[in-house]
């Protein structure tokens, strides 16, 4: 009998088009994700109403709605309260890390993204 792969739903939450492609094009290489994209935090929500995810992925600087009110909003949904989440910024400060942790995030990255760094925090988080 042939075992069935996992799936998984990741949100990709990113103004930036290229970064969003980038994004998505390194998680695509974890065997049985699926990638919906959201331009910002708004977009993102509305994705998290209709949806449910394994995963998401977000931007911290973003118009409309950024990522750690995103974060916040994620954490008060009983839906996707335990939802992994990784921040993917340019803020390297340590009191903008640990706010975002403060905040429930899961893992937190520094741009410039590098592919195998993101697979692994999210292989980590989703235990693949």
């Amino acid at each position: 009998m042939k075992e069935t792969m996992r799936q998984y739903r990741c949100l990709v939450v990113e103004d930036s088009k290229t970064m969003r492609n980038m994004l998505s094009e390194s998680l695509m290489r974890i065997p049985g994700m699926q990638i919906v994209e959201a331009e910002n935090g708004l977009a993102g929500i509305r994705a998290l109403a209709s949806e449910r995810f394994d995963l998401v992925v977000t931007d911290v600087n973003m118009p409309v709605m950024d990522g750690l009110k995103l974060v916040k909003h994620v954490r008060g949904d009983p839906r996707h309260e335990k939802t992994p989440i990784v921040i993917i910024t340019t803020e390297s400060a340590p009191h903008d890390r640990d706010r975002a942790m403060a905040l429930g995030a899961n893992a937190y990255i520094e741009k410039p993204i590098q592919a195998p760094r993101v697979i692994r925090a999210v292989r980590k988080l989703l235990e693949v």
